[in-house]
């Protein structure tokens, strides 16, 4: 972490109070289930972002970021909604929640790192939050617990950034363990660290980063959790997670719509409960058609994927791959393909292939390793 230390000395002209680090995020399985108090199987990436950060005394606060050009600066009575784009309406979103919650919190200089890519729907901007509300709330005193921690990013989100998200992401972020995937009830938040080593199986997760935007503030994540929200109330249910019988419920909604979202959230649900009985036993290989049976709810039920998407699921699923799905929230973002660790490379450029075919700019294509939660390291 000298690095960003040493680039918050050269910004600053004083050395950082503490380093604080948080991964990004790939769900395996469990997709728009978290707002609807369902399950959840994510596990967190060795790409992280790290924040350097450090007390002032007059109560501005200056950001600085190593992937944006441009300082950030402010008053804390000027960081409230509405006031804030970009990048640092995160950091920015943090002290404003904070100071909302009763914690102390006063100005601060803050640089942040990335290696986590922005807009593939890896969690970028819950490793941002989740890592600055850390640093801000230690800085001023509060020793927050990781369940608090990812309640407050949570809010960040949802109240300063207008992005109504669940807690999948920040909940991967701040409790995953290395060679592991966290399964998670959103809504009692007990939470089960299920062992998930592909490598061990001789198996890789690729992941392919498809280069398509992705933009979930836009509206289509809104609306498909309204229409969630709607349908529970059309059933005289708190959330979709207590569908029970889930073709009386499609006979009681009253549109095609209603019905499309509502299959994809229950079935999907009972995947990630498959899918866990699945590592549990050991049988990782037998998660694949889980994978690909998602993908095909989200694409047909739920309609969040995009062309290069399904480009790229249908060339690694051609290549051998035993199973793939879009991960993330959708309309853009990453793959995901679980493949023989001996046939990753072709994999990769089977599906390369197939961009050129179609005029897509190259996708990025890497591995994903479980890797560690978020955390201080210095």
């Amino acid at each position: 972490m000298s690095d960003v230390s040493s680039a918050f000395r050269a910004v600053f002209g004083h050395g950082p109070e503490g380093v604080w680090s948080a991964p990004g995020r790939i769900n395996l399985i469990g997709e728009h289930t978290d707002y609807n108090d369902g399950f959840v199987l994510p596990f967190a990436l060795p790409l992280a972002l790290t924040a350097a950060a450090s007390r002032r005394p007059d109560g501005a606060v200056r950001f600085r970021s190593g992937q944006t050009a441009g300082e950030f600066g402010a008053s804390l009575a000027e960081l409230v909604p509405g006031a804030v784009g970009g990048w640092a309406a995160y950091p920015a979103g943090a002290l404003w929640v904070l100071g909302q919650e009763g914690y102390p919190v006063g100005g601060l200089d803050l640089l942040v790192d990335s290696a986590v890519p922005t807009g593939a729907g890896l969690s970028s901007s819950a490793a941002l939050t989740c890592a600055v509300v850390m640093a801000a709330a230690a800085l001023h005193g509060a020793d927050l617990p990781p369940d608090r921690v990812i309640r407050l990013a949570q809010r960040v989100e949802n109240d300063f950034v207008g992005m109504p998200c669940g807690i999948l992401d920040q909940s991967a972020s701040m409790l995953s363990t290395e060679g592991h995937a966290l399964f998670m009830d959103t809504r009692t938040m007990e939470t089960e660290q299920v062992p998930f080593a592909p490598g061990e199986h001789g198996l890789s997760l690729l992941v392919v980063d498809t280069r398509a935007p992705h933009r979930l503030v836009e509206g289509h994540y809104a609306d498909r959790r309204r229409a969630c929200e709607d349908a529970s109330r059309a059933l005289g249910l708190a959330a979709l997670r207590d569908v029970a019988d889930l073709p009386g419920a499609l006979a009681a909604l009253p549109d095609d719509l209603s019905r499309r979202r509502v299959r994809h959230v229950v079935t999907e649900n009972a995947r990630v409960l498959e899918a866990v009985a699945l590592l549990r036993s050991g049988d990782v290989r037998a998660v694949g058609p889980l994978l690909t049976a998602s993908h095909a709810s989200l694409r047909d039920d739920y309609e969040v994927t995009v062309p290069e998407v399904d480009t790229a699921v249908d060339a690694a699923l051609a290549a051998g791959a035993l199973g793939a799905r879009i991960t993330g929230g959708g309309f853009g973002g990453c793959v995901i393909a679980l493949v023989a660790a001996d046939g990753a490379r072709d994999c990769a450029e089977a599906v390369r292939e197939a961009y050129r075919e179609r005029g897509f700019a190259e996708p990025g294509v890497f591995e994903a390793v479980p890797s560690a939660g978020a955390r201080r390291v210095v």
